[in-house]
């Protein structure tokens, strides 16, 4: 029986599926800062130490947390993650998509590939659509309290992710599967098969892997900034991207249209390639 392609779908989640940054639906505020007070200090950090921004903001949020005797646990990430605010669609964007991909014969994989924190994205309403998350986490002690950054994401460190998606390596710190030769059509994944989600500069080395090696990446933006549209427009103008859209994921948007004709060209292009086969 011949095995149903899978599409794999790859997401930002900060401006991408939220309006805003993780932290501040909830974390933010229970430290006592605004979110311009917390970005500030944040950025701070890492200008004044020449270091990981991405770092920097881990270190905040553990020294702010401390300071005000909030234990960061676990849990306590995934009760923030409940507060965090969707663009219009995004509940109900992957059952749309899995029955698209069904009714055309597709597997359809839903992955997150964020600079924010895992523990947070797993406590958010939509955490069970994904397949995994890769995303930054802290190392817990034994009393289950959060010590050190235990992974940082930055925009560098997206891509290898992109290249264990392709292989079927769901492991975070692996290094050495990810290094290994394989050929294209063992991979699990082909880049062809991919379609990127992004929404800024964090997302641009992804973007043009994905772009590069046949694959589809998408700028969404928020339809209320203005800022973000231009943004989106000249990704497109840079050929960073192939297509921007306003990051509404309904059933009449344009993102699922553009969505659902990616996924039929993939689905043309595997049958196609089929016909290159003969005995």
């Amino acid at each position: 029986m011949k095995k149903k392609p899978i599409i794999a779908l790859i997401y930002d989640f900060d401006g991408t599926l939220s309006p805003g940054n993780m932290q501040e639906f909830g974390f933010i505020e229970a430290v006592g800062k605004t979110p311009r007070e917390f970005w500030t200090e944040s950025d701070a950090i890492a200008i004044g130490s020449d270091a990981s921004n991405v770092l920097a903001y881990m270190k905040l949020m553990f020294d702010e947390a401390k300071k005000k005797g909030i234990p960061l646990r676990r849990e306590s990430f995934r009760d923030f993650g409940k507060h965090i605010e969707l663009f219009e669609g995004v509940k109900g964007w992957f059952r749309l998509i899995n029955e698209y991909g069904e009714a055309k014969g597709v597997r359809i994989e839903h992955y997150i590939n964020s600079s924010g924190l895992k523990e947070i994205i797993e406590g958010s309403p939509v955490a069970k659509e994904f397949k995994h998350v890769f995303a930054g986490s802290f190392i817990y002690n034994e009393n289950g309290e959060a010590e050190w950054p235990g992974f940082a994401v930055d925009y560098t460190a997206k891509t290898q992710f992109i290249f264990k998606i392709s292989k079927g390596i769901l492991s975070a710190r692996d290094t050495v599967m990810v290094n290994d030769s394989m050929a294209e059509d063992q991979k699990r994944i082909p880049f062809s098969n991919m379609i990127y989600f992004g929404d800024g500069e964090t997302d641009v080395p992804c973007m043009k892997i994905v772009n590069m090696f046949g694959g589809n990446s998408i700028a969404v933006f928020d339809p209320s900034n203005e800022v973000k549209r231009a943004k989106a427009r000249k990704l497109l103008r840079q050929g960073r991207v192939r297509f921007i859209t306003p990051a509404n994921y309904t059933k009449e948007s344009r993102t699922y249209r553009v969505v659902c004709a990616i996924i039929d060209k993939i689905k043309a292009d595997c049958e196609l390639q089929s016909f290159s086969r003969y005995e």
